[in-house]
């Protein structure tokens, strides 16, 4: 195995907590103390330690195989210019130059058609991180307004629930590939060089699964019907996605679990609209409220209503401000604006249209009479 450019730089006994005499046993014993308490199901949406499980698992990687942890130990000895790859026959003075993605190694590699390519061949083996799962979830109005905990009912790749995840069938267990011993990549020496490729038996992963489990085939993965609980938050808009950190597809060879992200469908509501933080209505005025002004009652979201002073002379589309009665968010809380709607009647009665008349015949002045005649052409 190639030697890690990480490696000159970085301390696995240190990120582990243990000395570098420790005995295998320490060291494994080490790492699942901090692989229970850094976990991201331990810690869903907690970044910090879902970067922390990545750092103890990487370090596991190589301590906890003995022939990666003698290679990681004479790496750090030499130092980084020596360029040691630490692989017995590795050539003479067992050099390797496949030092890094970007080093030598690759450009020979490409020569011989046997270079790193898609992420290495130590990462075939490694810890991958699960895929996200993209899910559609529809709310009413009211529950994205003030928020909700719910069930989404999901059917997506998970964890054989045969096997646990171990890929072989139940009363068996996967062994240790004898090609490559565990690694999941093989050394292949060309004299003064030496390549790394990902082992062919086992295809990368380290072990052979001789009785594969019937439900998942060795994959390890399902595709089956779950259910996963959600917290979406107040405020939520009709095509906003929430992230829901672990929920996803889980990973494999002990990598983190992916995401869930939720797109959030929000259905119309009746009577109020949205715009931002801010709820919108409209309420219609009679023409004498509108005329003389006056309170007017107005309804809420949370069904309480509200008084409402018009000035006199409030016209059909003006906009009202009642604060503090919009949506709350983590960007605060929004308004509640009114628009007005005068209304005309359709039919009067002999009272009201002898008012009306009277108001008519009161009015001097024609709200049209600031318009310009029309030109005549002649």
């Amino acid at each position: 195995m190639a030697a890690q450019r990480e490696w000159y730089e970085k301390d696995y006994y240190k990120v582990l907590g243990v000395s570098d005499d420790a005995d295998a046993k320490a060291i494994t014993k080490a790492y699942r103390k901090l692989a229970r308490e850094s976990h991201p199901d331990t810690h869903p949406g907690d970044a910090a330690a879902e970067e922390r499980f990545k750092e103890v698992s990487g370090a596991y990687d190589v301590l906890g195989d003995d022939s990666k942890r003698k290679e990681y130990d004479e790496v750090r000895r030499l130092g980084p210019m020596s360029g040691y790859s630490g692989s017995p026959g590795g050539g003479q003075g067992g050099y390797n130059f496949n030092v890094g993605s970007d080093g030598l190694g690759d450009l020979l590699g490409q020569v011989f058609n046997r270079g790193r390519r898609g992420g290495g061949a130590s990462a075939a083996a490694g810890p991958q991180r699960g895929a996200d799962v993209e899910a559609v979830l529809t709310l009413d109005f009211l529950d994205a307004a003030h928020g909700i905990t719910t069930t989404l009912h999901l059917t997506s790749d998970a964890q054989c629930s045969t096997c646990n995840g171990s890929g072989a069938k139940p009363g068996t267990q996967p062994k240790v590939c004898s090609q490559c011993g565990g690694r999941g990549v093989v050394d292949d020496n060309q004299g003064f060089f030496s390549f790394s490729s990902p082992c062919r038996a086992c295809g990368g992963g380290g072990v052979i699964i001789e009785q594969a489990c019937p439900t998942c085939r060795g994959t390890r993965v399902e595709r089956r019907p779950r259910e996963v609980q959600a917290r979406i938050p107040a405020g939520v808009a009709d095509g906003q996605k929430i992230r829901l950190k672990g929920r996803g597809a889980p990973g494999r060879n002990g990598g983190p679990t992916g995401d869930l992200i939720v797109e959030c469908r929000v259905t119309p509501h009746p009577l109020f609209g949205r715009d931002g933080n801010n709820l919108v209505v409209r309420v219609p005025v009679t023409f004498a409220e509108a005329a003389l002004g006056g309170e007017i009652d107005v309804p809420t979201l949370d069904g309480q209503r509200v008084t409402l002073r018009l000035r006199a002379g409030t016209q059909t589309g003006s906009r009202h401000r009642v604060k503090g009665k919009g949506l709350t968010t983590s960007k605060g809380t929004g308004d509640l604006i009114v628009s007005t709607d005068v209304q005309v009647p359709t039919h009067l009665s002999a009272e009201q249209r002898a008012a009306v008349e009277a108001f008519a015949a009161a009015t001097t002045v024609s709200p049209r009479s600031g318009m310009p005649d029309s030109e005549r052409k002649g």
